[in-house]
């Protein structure tokens, strides 16, 4: 299930003299994004909401290899939290040229028996948030007429019903139309927005599948990669996407999944 992917390896310095603001950037994917953008030379700011301790050390580790980094702590659902969040970013570090909103979470409730209010706090954080931050983002980009990158976290259930988690899908799926519009509007004033949408990615969160062979041959039998993803492959894709690389992608849905969304089941045949 090895992806030979060396953390350590020297990443290209496509991103320095950038400023990146990551949200919910202290565990799991978004960590391994922060990491990636600092080590490609951005300054990053990293956004958490619990375990500071986490982000600081973040800080700490990036600050020891040279580059810039602050920890920010705010709910992106709660639009005061986030203004702040970006009038930090603009004290420290100027403004900011790459956004991505990574922050998410997901709850399991079938459609019968879900509470509108767990409805309400997942649409809140993976849409409502991903919205405000993007907007505030972009406000900062066309004033300071630079341009900029956002890039917002995805998912292959915005595409994959999930049982139990329709809260989740509709927000994943509204993200992209989020980021398709967004695209279109912000154009011509070279504010790029894409979407990078993983699959299953290896993170201590999905343990309790990944560290059980049985749910692990189960979701594999889903994968026509026959593994999971690791964060570093995700990272990869977004700090592409925030590069000048990237400058003529705008408007993309980047699939991270190993062919997840390809109807593995149909790989021999109808």
């Amino acid at each position: 299930m090895s992806a030979n992917i060396n953390q350590e390896q020297s990443a290209p310095q496509r991103l320095r003299g950038r400023r990146a603001l990551v949200t919910g950037a202290n565990s799991g994917i978004g960590r391994t994004i922060a990491l990636r953008l600092a080590r490609e030379g951005a300054a990053v700011a990293i956004n958490f909401v619990k375990n500071p301790a986490e982000a600081d050390e973040m800080v700490q580790e990036i600050v020891a290899q040279g580059g810039r980094a602050i920890a920010v702590q705010a709910d992106i659902s709660n639009e005061q939290q986030v203004d702040a969040m970006f009038e930090r970013a603009r004290a420290e570090f100027g403004g900011i040229d790459a956004l991505v909103n990574n922050a998410g979470f997901e709850t399991q409730h079938p459609i019968l028996e879900m509470p509108a209010d767990a409805w309400r706090k997942v649409l809140d954080v993976d849409l409502t948030g991903a919205f405000l931050c993007a907007q505030r983002a972009a406000r900062q980009m066309v004033e300071a007429k630079t341009g900029g990158a956002i890039v917002n976290i995805s998912s292959v259930h915005n595409v994959i019903p999930w049982g139990g988690f329709a809260h989740y899908c509709a927000a994943k799926a509204g993200l992209d139309m989020l980021t398709k519009t967004m695209a279109l509007e912000l154009a011509t004033e070279r504010v790029r927005v894409n979407s990078v949408a993983p699959g299953a990615i290896q993170t201590p969160i999905n343990q309790n599948v990944w560290g059980d062979p049985a749910m692990l041959q189960d979701l594999l039998r889903k994968i026509p990669s026959e593994r999971m993803g690791q964060t570093e492959e995700v990272a990869a894709c977004v700090a592409f996407l925030c590069s000048d690389e990237a400058s003529y992608v705008t408007g993309a849905i980047l699939y991270v999944d190993g062919g997840m969304t390809l109807y593995p089941e149909f790989r021999h045949g109808g």
